[in-house]
Order: C-alpha cells, then structure tokens, then sequence
C-alpha cells in the first residue's frame, strides 16, 4: 500500500454464538476480548462484513456434487436437493463474508513479510480459540473481493492472471475497476450502474447489545459494515485522558464561575458538581 504500509487479509466464518448457553456466550465473550486485546499500536486492523447479491444460477452450479462409480450417487443426489431447497429459502440471494485486513508499517516487502505471517498465524491461533474456521487470502483472491464489490450488480466476470499483467502492462487496478465512479452527490455515490450510500456511526453509549451487529447484517440487502480498530500506546492513551479531565475541569471552573454572577451559592455548585 502507499507510505510502507503492508496489509494482509484472512476470512472467517460464523459460530453458533446465538444459540449458546450464556456461560458458553460470556467464555466466547471474553476469548474475543482477548482476541482484540492481541493486536498492540502498531498494527491497524479493520473487520468487514460483506452482505452481496449472488447469481442464483452459478452458485447452483458450486454446490452441484458430481456422480461417481460407487453406491452412494442417491445421497448424493438427495443431499444436493437439500443444498438449492436451503438455498432458495435463504437469504433472498444474498451471501454473507466476513473478513479481518491487517497492516503494518515497513521499509521492505522483504521486511514486512516475516511480521505480517507471524501476526496472521497469531490471528488464526486465536480464531481456532473461539472455534472459528479461518483462513488466509492470497492475492488474486482479495482481488476477486475487491472486484465483487466494485461490480455489485452488472454481469462482469472476475478473469485475472498475474502474467496479465507483464503481457498488458496494466496494473491490478485495471483488472477490477468499475465502468465509472460518481461522488458529485451529497449523501450518495454512484458505482457503474449502482447508488449507493455511506453511512459512519460514532458510537459513544456505556454499553452495547451483542445483537447490533447482527441486526445489521440481518438486512436483506447489499450492505458492507466496516469496524475500524486502532489500538493506542498506553502512554498516548493517558495522555488523552488527562487532557480530557483538564478540559472538564475548565468547563466546570466555567460553569461555578458563572453561576456566582448569577447569584448562586458556590457551596451549591460545588455540592452539584
């Protein structure tokens, strides 16, 4: 990436939180306090959970189970049946990715390299901890998630080869990009063909339901929620928080001030303060 930042990204699948006993939930809870807790300041790290449309027909095609020279073709058979039933009750042609990108900073690719396969194989250690299946991304196949993103609902189909890129002497870039990009809009974007919006929540309450994120994704529509994540030193993140209590206590000093001209007793704005 650009100013010596490298990134690598791995896909995980869903587990059975919601359905858990609560003892179960908090031990997964607390696993995932852990998990984020791994990464210190110098990794940036985002989550992103992808709801796309699918084209029925190909993904028919993915789980179709060739016949073989065996008895077992009529389970086979059944259990495929099974699969397109499941399918077309789902979620009215959606299908839901999840992903973690991480980066560090480095002079070289050379550098960068061992660092970025140590904190994956950390990451998937810490996957398998919270019985998550998980698994690395190489190259080409973030491409292809980039590509689906960016063509969400022409007919474009995703064909790369790293050598396409010596003989055409394009970038990776070339490979995905949309027809157009329109940002002249306000509270809008324009993708090819697509509309789309951009919506950033700052998220300040004392607690939270573990149900938001999955309220979220429960939107039977094209929709990428982003988590963004920067750990803070622990020296910046006290320095934050006693410039924050000098700001308050200026407020407050302000606000007694204020109060004596009106009139008030400061023993009462001490008492309420």
């Amino acid at each position: 990436m650009e100013n010596g930042r490298y990134s690598k990204t791995i896909q995980f699948y869903d587990i059975n939180y919601q359905l858990a006993q609560n003892e179960d939930k908090t031990l997964i809870f607390e696993n995932y306090c852990d998990f984020l807790n791994y990464f210190d300041s110098s990794i940036q790290f985002q989550l992103s959970f992808l709801n796309q449309s699918i084209d029925i027909s190909e993904y028919q095609k993915s789980i179709e189970i060739p016949e073989q020279q065996d008895d077992f073709n009529g389970i086979r058979k059944e259990y495929v049946a099974m699969l397109k039933n499941q399918l077309s009750k789902g979620n009215n042609g959606l299908i839901k990715t999840k992903y973690i990108t991480f980066s560090i900073e480095a002079e070289t690719l050379k550098a960068a390299k061992p660092r970025l396969e140590r904190i994956e194989a950390d990451i998937l250690s810490n996957f398998k901890v919270l019985g998550v299946k998980a698994q690395p991304l190489n190259g080409k196949e973030r491409l292809h998630v980039l590509h689906s993103l960016f063509h969400v609902q022409d007919e474009q189909k995703f064909i790369f080869h790293w050598k396409d890129i010596v003989e055409t002497g394009m970038t990776t870039k070339d490979f995905i990009a949309p027809d157009s990009f329109n940002f002249q809009y306000k509270n809008k974007f324009q993708i090819g063909k697509t509309y789309g919006a951009v919506s950033f929540l700052h998220i300040t309450a004392s607690e939270l339901t573990d149900r938001m994120l999955a309220d979220f994704l429960d939107l039977n529509s094209n929709i990428m929620v982003s988590i963004h994540i920067q750990s803070v030193d622990q020296a910046v993140a006290i320095k934050r928080i006693k410039r924050k209590l000098s700001d308050i206590n200026k407020m407050k000093l302000e606000e007694q001030k204020k109060a004596v001209r009106d009139g008030y007793d400061m023993d009462i704005c001490a008492t309420r303060s």
